[in-house]
C-alpha cells in the first residue's frame, strides 16, 4: 500500500477489515460532503496503514495494490479516486 508523498507499506492481510471500516467511515464523509469527518476519516485511515503497516525501504521499487492519497488531499481530490468501494476494495 503507497501513501503518496511518503512510502509503501506491506499491509497483512489480517489488517484489511480493520481498514475497510475506517475505509467506510471516509466513505460515508465523502458521499455525505462533510469536509472535517472526510479529514479525520483520512487522518484516521493513513495513521492506521502507518501502526499496522510495515515501511519498505524508500529504494525500494516494488509495485503498489493500493494507493492512498494524502493527509493534505481535499474531499474533491479524493472523490475522483474514490471508486464504489472505497479506496480500500473488499
Amino acid at each position: 500500500m503507497r501513501i503518496l508523498g511518503e512510502g509503501q507499506y506491506e499491509i497483512a492481510d489480517v489488517h484489511l477489515d480493520e481498514l475497510n471500516e475506517l475505509d467506510a467511515v471516509l466513505q460515508s464523509a465523502a458521499a455525505s460532503g462533510d469536509e472535517h469527518a472526510f479529514a479525520l476519516g483520512l487522518r484516521a485511515l493513513l495513521d492506521a496503514v502507518r501502526a499496522l503497516g510495515t515501511p519498505l525501504p524508500a529504494d525500494s521499487l516494488a509495485p503498489s495494490d493500493l494507493i492512498l492519497p494524502d493527509e493534505d488531499t481535499s474531499l474533491r481530490e479524493v472523490e475522483a479516486l474514490l471508486a464504489d468501494e472505497g479506496l480500500i476494495p473488499g
